[in-house]
């Protein structure tokens, strides 16, 4: 039985060579930057690992506008919010930007101080004891 090859792509991330499996396609949708898990949208296509370094690493790169051969090349910015949104699994804003968590407050980027440490458990020690 012949085996199939699984395609390999470049993360415009890290420039790092992966099976397709491994890496999420990007499509630019109406000046946004869009996940396409399924691989099934039209048009040009980007690969990314799902990771938050290889995406703020393309970002920095301006790396998108390029490899998606978008008008203006690299100097035209595009919106990566539903990108961010799929990766990050949040919302999440641009520096000094405000955005509601879906629980009556705001993402304003900085730090957390509201609940448990990250890992942590949601229990009180009062509930613990016993």
């Amino acid at each position: 039985m012949a085996e199939t090859s699984i395609p390999v792509r470049t993360c415009v991330g890290c420039r790092k060579r992966a099976p397709v499996t491994d890496l999420l396609r990007v499509v630019a949708r109406d000046g946004a930057l869009v996940p396409d898990p399924r691989r099934r949208l039209p048009g040009r296509g980007a690969s990314l690992h799902p990771t938050s370094e290889c995406l703020h690493a393309a970002e920095r790169r301006r790396a998108f506008p390029r490899a998606l051969r978008l008008p203006g090349g690299g100097g035209s910015p595009v919106e990566a919010g539903p990108l961010r949104e799929h990766v990050l699994g949040a919302p999440v804003a641009p520096p000094g930007e405000r955005v509601p968590d879906g629980r009556g407050r705001t993402n304003d980027n900085r730090t957390n101080t509201d609940g448990p440490a990250p890992g942590g458990s949601a229990r009180r020690e009062q509930d613990v004891v016993g």
